[in-house]
């Protein structure tokens, strides 16, 4: 049996449009109004699921999806750097912002490591029915790349160089231990 399983990335917020590392923050008005614009786009779903930011949440509801709130869909824990632009973060924590995306093991922002979010993911892969559904999981860009690093069993180094985009799908068919990477398009536009 093959499950298809489509990863959404949240809409836009002030953070996303800023290259900030967000805090929970609602979508701005333009992220909004773009999930809104997009209700109907994704294909019926067997089950829908969306990580608890307030974020996810409300992209979830704009596209006109009822989810429910999955804890293991939760972004990476930013620690002390959440809130505070990237080039914030690199003024004042160069050696720091150098551990974080060389190291899989580095948390110098005293929240999760690469590789804490990539096993959490990796386990939240293996949980999924292995079952023929269709499971929409509406989530952030961080959880999506851990996602297919697992699929593709990619090594952590290969998580900093997957761009995903706010309002984008990302497609995986099968199913515990099998995930193979069918897509990853464009805004849903």
């Amino acid at each position: 049996m093959s499950s298809r399983l489509i990863l959404v990335s949240h809409a836009p917020t002030t953070a996303t449009r800023a290259a900030a590392f967000p805090r929970d923050e609602p979508l701005d008005a333009h992220g909004l109004a773009a999930a809104t614009a997009l209700v109907g786009a994704l294909p019926r779903a067997d089950e829908v699921r969306c990580g608890p930011a307030r974020r996810c949440v409300q992209t979830a509801t704009a596209l006109g999806l009822t989810p429910t709130v999955d804890e293991d869909l939760r972004d990476g824990d930013l620690g002390t750097w959440a809130g505070r632009t990237l080039d914030e973060v690199a003024a004042g924590e160069p050696d720091a912002i150098a551990a974080w995306l060389t190291d899989p093991a580095a948390a110098p922002h005293g929240g999760e490591c690469l590789r804490d979010l990539l096993d959490r993911t990796a386990g939240w892969l293996r949980a999924l029915p292995d079952a023929a559904r269709t499971i929409i999981a509406v989530t952030h860009p961080m959880v999506i790349r851990a996602c297919i690093v697992t699929a593709i069993h990619a090594t952590p180094a290969s998580f900093w160089r997957i761009d995903i985009a706010p309002l984008t799908a990302t497609v995986l068919r099968g199913g515990p231990a099998r995930w193979t990477l069918r897509t990853t398009a464009g805004p849903l536009t």
